[in-house]
């Protein structure tokens, strides 16, 4: 447990919060219904209704977004003085003697590491990008997905003439629904890479040491 703590950590508020978050709905969506003078549902209904999917995935990928998009940025793009960049000179995908693949690799490293065949070594030199940016199109999509039926089903009681999915994805609603989150997450993430500069953590790796000076960058407390 200790040396899995961090992951466990948040694993357990996960899923406290998910909880929490369907029982709140659950009582939101009630009270609307009631307002509508229509029948309320039960938690189980609920959490299978496309409110509550919707809801769920649309912070999914935006998070996941975010992830992809930091990933692929700092390989490139760095930030003086901050601890969330690489150091400056260290911009761009390294060498294999930096990145200690190929014949550069330690007997301990992973497997597909050790391949000295570019090519085969890709899929894995890029498998985190990769995973999360599989993950983000796919919560992205069940977001639209579930925000579609319940759409239709709003429609339906108005009784007005439902959407087909490809025209409610090139609608205002999911896109207001996607970007009201993805500003929120592009605005966290340049905010903890500007406040890295100035501000400290003491033993936390999300921050520098607090002697650091402000202009040292990539350093880990």
């Amino acid at each position: 447990m200790f040396e899995n703590g961090l992951s466990l950590f948040f694993g357990v508020i996960f899923l406290a919060t998910l909880i929490a978050q369907s029982f709140a709905g659950q009582r939101a969506f009630n009270a609307d219904q009631l307002a509508h003078e229509s029948q309320p549902v039960s938690w189980l209904d609920y959490v299978l209704s496309p409110d509550f999917g919707g809801a769920v995935l649309e912070n999914w990928q935006s998070e996941f977004l975010q992830f992809t998009l930091f990933i692929l940025a700092t390989v490139w793009l760095v930030q003086r003085g901050s601890n969330e960049s690489k150091r400056l000179e260290d911009a761009g995908v390294e060498s294999d003697r930096e990145q200690q693949v190929g014949r550069h690799a330690p007997d301990d490293a992973p497997r597909p590491a050790k391949s000295t065949h570019a090519r085969r070594r890709f899929w894995y030199e890029n498998s985190l990008v990769l995973a999360m940016a599989g993950i983000f199109l796919l919560s992205w999509a069940g977001q639209s997905l579930n925000n579609w039926r319940a759409e239709n089903d709003e429609l339906r009681e108005h009784g007005e003439q439902t959407v087909g999915w490809s025209e409610y994805v090139l609608g205002a609603d999911f896109w207001e629904r996607s970007l009201q989150n993805w500003q929120s997450e592009f605005l966290a993430v340049g905010t903890m890479a500007v406040f890295t500069i100035y501000l400290r953590q003491r033993g936390s790796p999300e921050s520098k040491p607090v002697g650091s000076p402000h202009d040292e960058t990539g350093a880990s407390g």
